[in-house]
């Protein structure tokens, strides 16, 4: 079976290409590597260097003819589409219109979509917080999502595509690039591994820093295997349904840095502090019942032993 990957020389969608390629799919990527990385690729899988919002992509579509498009490529930063968001809304929104515009037109049975769960909810009052939420995204990115996710559905609706959309919590891991939502994990381990000082942004009345879901990304990776089995469909929260506090975060990567022997002032045991940023939510963990009941699926490893994994791929680079 060929699945179309946006994005597939991206932090997670590489993972997700990678288990693809294992589970025997026949696998094309289209990534413009504005923030991708050749390095990332998957030598088994086809690459096209498109932008999404480009007309090239119906050459994609016409030449490959896809029967799954697995949609991950976009603007990923919510500070910066909180500075930008017009540019949000443009890759956002725009850019999935466009691929479900050639979904339709090209005969694709299923659109699988990398939404927001970390940013869609806002300041929930109900955490972990579960896919039946009525979202009230706090950022330009957020907004952007959840637009594309009713448009998703208005597709599923009118064209019969059919579709799931993944809710990520924060995601971390190998491969990570310091955007993203999870992107504090690679800047707190670069900046530690430089012998640089980190900075923990926070708000005032918690001074241990925002409560965050951090799912590893090879978890993340297999819960799309799984949703792209037939007779899957609908909205899936992925997470751990665990908050941690970014204080505890930064000293959980200290900790694993000097349990493999890098040599860190003791100062650092503290981070630096700054104010929280437009754009920043208090807690944010997932309810991920749905996950468990309908995908099969479940993290499979703790934030320490992700971390672990991590620093691991970051000393062996």
């Amino acid at each position: 079976m060929k699945v179309l990957v946006t994005g597939g020389c991206g932090f997670i969608a590489s993972h997700v290409v990678d288990v693809y390629v294992e589970n025997g799919f026949d696998v094309v990527i289209v990534d413009d590597l504005s923030t991708g990385k050749r390095e990332n690729r998957n030598e088994k899988a086809r690459l096209y260097v498109v932008d999404i919002c480009s007309e090239d992509m119906e050459a994609v579509f016409h030449e490959e003819r896809p029967v799954i498009v697995n949609h991950h490529a976009a603007q990923i930063s919510v500070p910066f589409s909180v500075q930008n968001p017009l540019f949000d809304a443009e890759v956002n929104i725009k850019g999935t219109i466009r691929l479900l515009e050639l979904s339709k037109k090209y005969g694709v049975k299923k659109f699988i979509f990398s939404s927001t769960g970390g940013a869609i909810y806002g300041d929930a009052d109900i955490v972990p917080t579960g896919e039946d939420y009525i979202p009230e995204p706090a950022s330009p990115y957020a907004i952007s999502k959840f637009a594309c996710e009713k448009y998703i559905k208005m597709y599923h609706n009118q064209y019969s595509i059919g579709y799931t959309i993944l809710r990520y919590s924060n995601v971390y891991g190998p491969r990570q690039i310091p955007h993203g939502e999870a992107g504090v994990v690679s800047i707190f381990i670069e900046k530690l591994l430089s012998r640089e000082h980190p900075v923990l942004n926070y708000f005032p009345e918690e001074p241990r820093g925002m409560i965050r879901d951090y799912c590893y990304v090879k978890d993340v990776a297999y819960a799309n295997i799984l949703a792209t089995r037939d007779g899957i469909s609908g909205l899936y929260n992925i997470g751990t349904g665990i908050g941690t506090h970014t204080l505890d975060l930064y000293r959980c990567i200290y900790t694993k840095l000097i349990e493999k022997g890098i040599p860190l002032p003791d100062v650092f045991y503290e981070p630096q502090r700054a104010v929280a940023r437009p754009g920043d939510i208090r807690v944010s963990t997932l309810k991920i019942d749905r996950a468990v009941k309908e995908l099969g699926w479940r993290p499979r490893l703790n934030i320490e032993e992700g971390i672990g994994e991590t620093i691991e791929w970051y000393l062996n680079r």
